[in-house]
């Protein structure tokens, strides 16, 4: 049995460049379907957040549209609203890595207004990727990537080949005009080395320890290349 931590966002509103508030958090089965294929593996999972707050849940993401059907879409609620390790978080400050064999964040646009400047959230990132640890990071959860910067101001992923929700993504969302920056941009500024799929289609990238998804749809691939790691 491996231990696995999923650090997850505390927002619940993404600020956008105009400065209005959009309605976010942590998309849903960007956090369940993993959660599911390691729970069914065998493997512990704890949430952090910052502050040890729990963590939203994108209204979005609860939708039948955005599950393929409501019977899907209640099946997501379900494990949002009733999974113990969703509704009981610890605070990232209180998390010791050397308890954990494995790291994972899910995405949405909450990560991108707090988990990109967490101190918290990048110094255990840091860590898990110099440790060698399997890193797992979906969508919009490699803005906490941006945080990971080592003691000489370099990004501790820099040189890694990774994906993650793409500029082209974030148009065709109806996102990207009034961003106050896009995650693909900000990732590529930072070192790391973006590799883009097509658009909403399933892409997972594997470099040494670090295993990215590019979106939704590449949640369900990305746990099965990190329970691969943990074998």
């Amino acid at each position: 049995m491996a231990r696995i931590l999923f650090v997850m966002t505390g927002a619940d509103r993404w600020t956008l460049a105009d400065g209005t508030q959009h309605p976010t958090g942590f998309w849903a089965d960007e956090a369940v379907v993993p959660y599911e294929a390691f729970k069914s593996a065998g493997h512990e999972i704890t949430v952090a957040t910052p502050g040890g707050a729990v963590s939203p849940v994108d209204p979005a993401s609860l939708s039948a549209g955005a599950n393929d059907g409501e019977e899907n879409a209640a099946g997501v609620r379900a494990v949002v609203e009733g999974a113990a390790e969703f509704r009981n978080p610890v605070a990232l400050t209180d998390v010791r890595l050397a308890d954990f064999d494995a790291v994972y964040v899910p995405g949405g646009h909450g990560p991108m207004e707090d988990l990109a400047v967490n101190a918290d959230s990048g110094r255990l990132l840091t860590l898990a990727v110099e440790r060698g640890l399997p890193v797992g990071v979906v969508c919009h959860g490699p803005a906490a990537l941006l945080a990971a910067v080592k003691d000489d101001g370099t990004n501790a992923f820099a040189g890694y080949r990774i994906t993650a929700f793409t500029n082209a993504e974030e148009r065709l969302a109806g996102s990207a005009e009034n961003a106050k920056w896009l995650l693909q941009d900000r990732l590529t500024e930072a070192g790391l080395k973006v590799e883009a799929g097509e658009p909403w289609a399933p892409h997972v990238v594997v470099d040494r320890n670090v295993v990215t998804g590019q979106n939704p749809a590449s949640a369900g691939p990305l746990a099965a290349e990190l329970l691969k790691k943990l074998a």
